[in-house]
């Protein structure tokens, strides 16, 4: 009998635990950590983040020892929620193009919370991680389109990500990693409503209830419960009650591939990834003719469809929002030469040369470009100066993408750079601890994500 698509998925898992990891895995495992860690920093310190880390307190009451963004420690289940819902409150933790959604925080949010407790090596830790990747972005990517214009595959896909980072970490053995699986897919969901509705601040809610979720998955399967086996592919799985429409062959197909941890992005900007390709090709144009924002006379950006389904919000009026805008962004770098985090916390949206140049900037979306998503994310934005001169940039492809890597330097000065808060030393102990996961002889230590990695001892103390 031939086995089903999640089956073959799951055998690959226990492969892949057995096999060494190779070494450009190890690097990009490195970077991902990096990347969360960046993620978790640049919001801890936030309103929004108190916000979700007493929302955190409320659903997992008790006392812990685990590191939490920007605050006291919590018990594991209340440390996973709220660094999941932190790591995503700047929209600079990583995501992926044909997946569709954010994979690091479903699966390095999970493994490490359970890591904490003391009792597992640096390689079951990469191996939890991994597979977080490996299935969040696989079943995100079979889902499809149709699937992520109507429900955040971060809270969908992803929850079956964590489940399977969960399980990995606790060790089940194959059948009962499946029944983790298929209980994380039963408790699947995360409307994009919220953002037709302008509740664009319980978004994190999504990673954070995706996270949860996948940790009772993996716990109920180690307790013997079972889980829905064919939780993809069934008549009342996701891929059919969800809107599925991409390829069901990404569940099971190159299992020989390098690991998908190495096709994810690592973001440029801090904002909504489909906003991307406007803004680096808005970049390319300011960097070739340093255009000064009074001569421009337009700015037009064409886009693929999608991207406004997703970040539609025309002007926004509030710093929730300005992840959202494309006229936003643009105006914002193009008057200030750079986009950063405090444009995005602290926004002056009624400054009059920022509404200026935001009136001169067109946006239309584009079928022809639509055709290419979601394997590219075409975008073309043409400046034209009052005094008739015109240039315009297509661009397909994200800096950061896998096609354009960041250099573990570049990722260092990016994480500076989204993370002011952070002191040097902090800096140096994160990347020291993110950079062990390259040295295969370190695999047998205890992998102890220590507090000081996740705020001051100021913050610890709250």
């Amino acid at each position: 009998m031939t086995p089903t698509p999640e089956a073959s998925l799951v055998a690959h898992l226990g492969r892949l635990r057995q096999q060494p990891i190779p070494l450009p895995t190890r690097e990009r495992l490195a970077q991902a950590l990096l990347d969360w860690f960046t993620a978790g920093w640049s919001a801890a310190g936030t309103p929004a983040a108190d916000r979700y880390r007493r929302t955190a307190h409320d659903c997992h009451p008790g006392a812990g020892n685990v590191p939490v963004f920007g605050g006291a420690g919590m018990n594991a289940n209340g440390a996973a929620f709220a660094n999941a819902a932190i790591a995503h409150l700047r929209e600079i933790d990583d995501a992926h193009r044909a997946a569709m959604l954010h994979p690091g925080v479903v699966s390095v949010t999970p493994t490490l919370a359970l890591a904490a407790s003391g009792g597992m090596t640096q390689r079951q830790v990469a191996d939890a991680i991994i597979a977080g990747y490996e299935v969040s972005l696989r079943l995100g990517e079979a889902l499809g389109t149709r699937h992520a214009a109507s429900f955040h595959a971060t809270a969908t896909a992803g929850t079956v990500g964590a489940a399977a980072a969960s399980a990995t970490a606790l060790g089940l053995a194959p059948q009962a990693l499946h029944h983790a699986l298929g209980i994380g897919a039963t408790q699947a969901a995360g409307l994009w409503q919220l953002v037709d509705d302008d509740a664009h601040e319980a978004k994190s809610l999504h990673p954070a209830f995706a996270v949860r979720n996948g940790m009772t998955a993996a716990y109920a399967a180690r307790a013997g419960l079972p889980g829905a086996q064919r939780f993809a592919t069934g008549s009342r799985g996701l891929y059919r009650l969800l809107q599925g429409d991409g390829p069901l062959d990404a569940l099971d197909s190159n299992l020989d591939a390098p690991e998908r941890l190495n096709t994810a992005t690592i973001k440029a900007w801090p904002c909504c990834a489909q906003l991307f390709t406007p803004l680096d090709a808005t970049q390319e144009l300011l960097d070739i003719h340093a255009p000064a924002p009074d001569d421009i006379e337009s700015l037009d950006v064409e886009i693929f469809t999608h991207a406004l389904k997703i970040a539609g919000v025309d002007w926004p009026v509030n710093a929730a929002q300005t992840c959202f805008s494309l006229r936003y962004v643009v105006a914002r770098l193009v008057l200030a030469g750079k986009l950063g985090i405090e444009d995005m916390e602290s926004p002056d949206l009624h400054a009059p040369a920022l509404l200026a140049l935001a009136r001169r900037i067109t946006v239309r979306t584009s079928d022809v470009f639509q055709q290419e998503f979601p394997s590219l994310r075409p975008c073309r934005v043409t400046l034209t100066l009052k005094g008739g001169q015109q240039w315009s940039v297509l661009r397909k492809l994200r800096r950061g993408d896998p096609e354009d890597p960041y250099t573990w330097v570049a990722l260092q000065a990016r994480m500076r750079a989204f993370a002011p808060a952070m002191d040097d030393a902090q800096a140096a102990a994160i990347v020291a601890w993110c950079e062990r996961f390259t040295d295969a002889g370190q695999d047998g230590a205890i992998c102890l994500p220590a507090p000081g990695l996740f705020s001051s001892a100021g913050q610890r103390q709250q």
